[in-house]
């Protein structure tokens, strides 16, 4: 009896192409192609070496990307279902991190970037199962679903809100460990119901109440605080 030939699983694409999808994928969240500058800044390395890296994606069967010169770059179906991969590795690890082994949201991105390529379907399954199925992660990211779909998010940033408006914490957009701790120590962390009681037009500061305590906070946080939309 001749033996059904299998559909063989495709390679699973290497770590520095893995970051580039990852990082695409985001800094076109919102509609808009990435430019290789952007990607040069947020993968610390030169420009050339950006260009050569979005032609080679171009150029894989299927295509992981778009790429028109001067025009920027968006992913393709392909692009964004294996970007969505990493991801959903990354923000589960960061979960399981801090609900298992103890550790603070702020020092959980470095771990997960270094475990997110190398773990295999089965563990993310398995970690996922141990979890509940969470929704979001530490920073209130969304996680992708299991068929690499992203839920869809409806919160709004606190830079938006003005004066006697409030609303819940929904999401902190914040890898730096520096800021979390600092974050913190204000009591801004997922979860918290916050309050502005004044805006100020000319620097777009937002004075805001958190419990029993007020803090004036700049643009360089309040647009990375996203609150659960009305």
């Amino acid at each position: 009896m001749a033996k059904l030939l299998e559909t063989p699983t495709p390679p699973r694409p290497s770590t520095s192409i893995q970051d580039y999808l990852k990082r695409i994928y985001e800094l076109t969240e919102n509609g808009q192609p990435a430019s290789t500058n952007d990607l040069a800044r947020e993968l610390n390395v030169k420009p050339a070496s950006v260009t050569g890296m979005i032609q080679k994606l171009a150029a894989e069967k299927p295509a992981l990307v778009a790429y028109q010169k001067h025009q920027g770059v968006t992913l393709t179906p392909a692009g964004k279902t294996a970007a969505l991969e990493v991801i959903r590795h990354h923000r589960l690890l960061e979960t399981w991190l801090v609900q298992t082994l103890g550790y603070s949201w702020d020092e959980v991105h470095e771990e997960a970037e270094r475990l997110e390529h190398v773990i295999s379907e089965d563990f993310e399954n398995r970690i996922a199962a141990a979890l509940g199925h969470p929704l979001r992660d530490p920073h209130g990211e969304l996680i992708p679903t299991a068929d690499l779909t992203m839920p869809l998010d409806e919160s709004i940033p606190l830079s938006a809100l003005r004066k006697d408006q409030s609303g819940k914490i929904l999401c902190v957009k914040a890898p730096d460990s520096g800021l979390l701790r600092h974050l913190t120590q204000l009591g801004l962390t997922p979860n918290t119901f916050i309050e502005v009681t004044d805006y100020s037009p000319y620097d777009h500061n937002l004075t805001v109440k958190v419990k029993d305590k007020t803090h004036v906070l700049g643009l360089n946080i309040t647009s990375k605080i996203l609150i659960e939309g009305k």
